[in-house]
């Protein structure tokens, strides 16, 4: 069965592992809804500072936000970003004087409110659009190998998290004989192994995935010391302290807890690793609830402890599914009793995410277009659904539950301790199991003597044989061994040991295979474990996904903030042709300066501002985003220095480059050109 179980295992785990690679990077969870200047935005003076205002709250250090001139040199004065209150959402930071005109570079690396980092750029140009060459990191907050280690990491303490709390809570709630079962113990030992690796894999890369990307700062005391300031460092720290606790609880469960035989003591000893094993669980779930979704956003101070009860009830039910799975397959034996204990602590857990799970679905979702529309609300659609698989299983394998309940009991067939009557129906194993190879030793002693050895005849021990033959007298067998010392033989006694181990192992898994009931249950319990090892991996993978909420909020501020820019387009394109009366301003409106039919008025001023009479005057308008353009205006001179046309058609919207023409004289004649949002 090992053989068989083994690739079913690795199978939905690399299923899950495909759920969580496809994720791709981080999705970030606060996302830029307005600047000042604008993003492809012109203006005439260089401004002071540039401001920007997220979605949510944001965390800065010095290099948070950094302004790049055209030659790709920081212009900015390298201070950390002042907040400038709006709920700690919008920063600004300030220029240096005398910018030069050209396009300016502005990119931003923050840390949002739930741990996640948020990275981009766009630019702005003082006076002029111009060639830049300012270089913005390739590599995205929150991606390639440190991303991917970070959310191997994630993913492990979840895990982790999940079989150290499940596992335990199941030996103490549903079957405390299995304390003192060896397999048991390595469950839950090594889950602690795994989520302490995990969190200190965290603690260790967090710098680096919030911020340079780079592997090999994960070392960097300094950069370390940063992430301890943190809010996520702060509950990682918490966490490995706990975890300390943590290893005291499991010591106890496994130890002195496994060894109390007085019922008395054993009650005692209950209720403190009850209280105590629940306060650190709870504290534990708490440094996720502290540091990610739930901490920000609407109702915080009611989503935290929600959260808290969410990760318990997710553990007690699927890490104590996991527990059960090793009982069924490795256990020596689990009593129906225990059992029926777990279908009933599921059935709770299940009540509980359910309640909760709801509530956290309005919270980060709120609406039914971000439930279909948004990445988070398809993967919630995702999860719901698993979870429905997940549960109709169960119901499954409490069917088989109750008819192992309902079972007559057979005589004849061996007990737990191998018995010629089975124990009663309470105490029935549900494996046949033997128990560990140690519970065997204590009749290692009196084997060899009873065992038939090499010089045996007629199936009499030779110790009987050679005691006749010096007196030429029968003796009785009984009397022969009993006082004939036999000499002992380790490595017969080794052999001997093997075969009766391996006998038994393939009596046991005969009668095993052949109960339908037992084998049914066996297998819906894999078949649970396996779709968890999913509902696992698709959690993760919300955990860094952008909620529906505030990805439909950042769009409907990024909406506002296009509508807000609707109306005529007003251009000011300063000129010079080089000849003589060849300086001047050409003032441009575009109306009403969206997709569609749209007026075109041009103004020609002189340095005083007066209208300028010209030759000649040309528009053309290029969408070099969708390789659109060039697109020419018919003007028609309306008086002087004042050119106009209607119907001009902008078939999209987006940033548009407009170029115009002036010419002075027969010879002297200038294009220049402006970047608009038109739409």
């Amino acid at each position: 069965m090992a053989a068989r179980l083994l690739p079913v295992l690795l199978a939905v785990l690399l299923a899950g592992l495909a759920v969580l690679a496809g994720a791709g990077s981080a999705g970030a969870h606060a996302a830029l809804t307005g600047s000042d200047p604008q993003q492809d935005s012109v203006v005439e003076q260089a401004p002071k500072e540039i401001s920007l205002t997220f979605s949510e709250q944001i965390a800065v250090d010095e290099d948070a936000i950094r302004v790049l001139d055209p030659a790709g040199n920081r212009v900015d004065t390298e201070e950390t970003p002042r907040s400038l209150g709006s709920g700690g959402a919008q920063y600004a930071v300030k220029l240096r004087a005398g910018l030069p005109d050209g396009t300016f570079t502005v990119a931003y690396q923050v840390v949002s409110a739930d741990s996640h980092p948020v990275a981009g750029a766009f630019t702005f140009s003082i006076g002029a659009p111009s060639e830049t060459s300012a270089a913005v990191p390739d590599q995205a907050s929150g991606g390639g190998a440190v991303g991917a280690l970070y959310g191997i990491a994630r993913y492990l303490s979840y895990a982790g998290f999940t079989l150290l709390v499940g596992g335990a809570a199941f030996v103490l709630a549903c079957w405390p004989r299995g304390a003192a079962v060896r397999p048991m113990q390595r469950l839950v030992a090594f889950s602690w192994v795994g989520l302490t690796a995990a969190t200190l894999a965290m603690l260790l890369l967090r710098g680096p995935y919030a911020g340079s990307g780079k592997l090999g700062d994960v070392f960097d005391l300094e950069v370390l010391g940063g992430v301890l300031e943190t809010k996520t460092g702060a509950a990682l720290v918490s966490r490995l302290l706990l975890l300390a606790a943590a290893a005291l609880f499991v010591a106890v469960l496994f130890g002195a807890y496994a060894r109390r035989e007085d019922p008395k003591e054993r009650r005692d000893l209950t209720f403190g690793l009850a209280i105590g094993g629940t306060v650190v669980a709870a504290g534990l779930a708490a440094t996720w609830a502290l540091s990610e979704h739930a901490s920000t956003g609407l109702q915080a101070g009611v989503a935290m402890p929600v959260d808290v009860l969410h990760l318990l009830a997710v553990a007690a039910w699927l890490g104590g599914l996991t527990a059960l799975l090793v009982a069924l397959y490795r256990g020596p034996a689990v009593e129906r009793a225990a059992v029926q204990r777990f279908s009933r602590v599921a059935f709770g857990s299940v009540v509980v995410l359910a309640l909760t799970g709801l509530y956290q679905s309005w919270r980060q979702v709120g609406s039914w277009s971000a439930l279909t529309g948004t990445s988070y609300g398809q993967l919630l659609l995702v999860k719901i659904g698993l979870v429905a698989l997940l549960v109709a299983v169960a119901g499954l394998s409490r069917r088989w539950t109750g008819r192992l309940g309902e079972a007559p009991v057979d005589a004849g067939s061996p007990g737990p301790e191998g018995e010629g009557a089975s124990a009663p129906d309470s105490a029935e194993p549900v494996t046949d199991s033997a128990p560990d190879a140690g519970d065997g030793e204590r009749t290692e002693a009196v084997v060899a003597a009873a065992e038939t050895s090499e010089g045996a005849e007629g199936g009499r021990p030779a110790a009987v044989q050679g005691a006749e033959a010096e007196t030429g007298t029968p003796v009785a067998e009984s009397a022969a061994t009993a006082r004939v010392p036999v000499q002992a033989d380790p490595a017969r006694e080794a052999q001997l040991r093997r075969q009766r181990e391996a006998a038994s192992a393939a009596t046991r898994k005969k009668r095993r295979d052949g109960d339908s009931e037992r084998s049914g249950l066996r297998r819906s319990v894999l078949l649970e474990a396996g779709i968890a090892v999913v509902v696992l991996a698709v959690t993760t993978v919300l955990t860094t996904t952008e909620p529906g909420r505030t990805e439909e909020e950042a769009a409907a501020g990024a909406s506002a903030s296009a509508a807000q820019q609707q109306g005529p387009v007003s251009l000011t394109v300063p000129f010079d042709t080089g000849g003589k009366d060849g300086k001047g301003t050409v003032l441009l409106d575009v109306d009403p300066g969206r997709s569609g039919d749209n007026a075109l008025h041009v103004y020609v001023q002189d340095p005083a501002k007066e209208p300028l009479d010209v030759p000649e005057v040309k528009v053309a308008l290029t969408l070099k985003a969708q390789e659109l353009g060039p697109l020419t205006a018919p003007l028609e001179r309306i008086s002087e220095g004042h050119w106009s046309t209607t119907g001009v058609q902008i078939p999209l919207a987006g940033s548009w480059t407009v170029a115009v023409t002036v010419r002075t004289s027969d010879i002297d004649q200038v294009t220049v050109s402006k970047n608009a949002r038109i739409g």
